[in-house]
């Protein structure tokens, strides 16, 4: 069974994001980009389902600029076999990401697609789901565990009321959740032999998809700053406080 991993290239999630002077969107420049973390851990969860017997063939793709081969080349260090880099600049948003995406599936033919829950830049939480609806596949999101059985995925995903676990006909959607794994460090000999792996190049208009973003970003500003805390001498005296501020009643 081939394995379709989709990453992306993101802001690291040690780095503190910085807003433009002018509000038009978080300042990227010279600063630290790395995968995401979700997709990390969907790259993860495809390699041991691979030494598992599982998967035959694991197959990592990006969508945005022509940096994100960093990204790609780090996927293929952790134990993806190739990689596909679609070249698009400035945003593609979860719909354009989603049918691109299906274009890859169409063109690959993957027994499944493994892809982080979210991004942690827009935090959309939604082209899994899209990919889903375009394909007409199973999905299972937020998945906690991933077990194979023949032609069946069986998805451990994390609901409000606790976990639940849902049965999917391959080919399936599985997007991945924080505690489904522990992602591995790329070894220097496997990160020597990521650069000599396959690494293709498209563009959107080689699928004949349509990218135009739909949305416009007016106004990106950093949340207000945490006020000082107050201390009070005793319970009357904090209910009076809330009263005042209008907390309770």
């Amino acid at each position: 069974m081939k394995v379709l991993v989709p990453v992306k290239r993101v802001l690291d999630y040690n780095v503190k994001p910085r807003v433009k002077a002018d509000g038009s969107g978080v300042d990227l420049a010279n600063v630290k980009m790395s995968i995401n973390p979700f997709d990390e851990i969907a790259v993860e969860e495809a390699i041991r389902l691979k030494e598992k017997g599982a998967a035959s063939e694991i197959v990592a793709v990006s969508i945005g600029e022509a940096k994100a081969q960093e990204t790609l080349r780090t996927a293929l260090a952790m134990g993806a076999d190739r990689a596909i880099l679609i070249v698009a600049e400035g945003e593609v948003e979860p719909l354009g990401v989603a049918k691109l995406l299906a274009k890859v599936v169409e063109e690959e033919l993957p027994g499944l697609v493994i892809l982080g829950k979210q991004a942690i830049d827009d935090d959309s939480n939604q082209t899994g789901q899209m990919l889903a609806a375009l394909l007409n596949w199973g999905q299972g999101t937020f998945a906690s565990k991933v077990e194979i059985d023949g032609d069946v995925a069986k998805v451990t995903r994390e609901v409000d009321g606790g976990l639940e676990t849902v049965s999917l006909k391959l080919p399936a959607i599985v997007t991945t959740d924080l505690r489904l794994n522990e992602p591995r460090y790329a070894s220097l000999p496997n990160i020597m032999k990521a650069k000599s792996k396959p690494l293709a190049q498209k563009t959107p208009a080689d699928y004949g998809v349509d990218v135009t973003p739909r949305l416009k970003t007016l106004k990106v500003v950093e949340p207000a700053k945490r006020q000082a805390g107050v201390k009070v001498a005793d319970v009357d005296e904090l209910i009076g406080k809330l009263k005042t501020l209008g907390v309770v009643a």
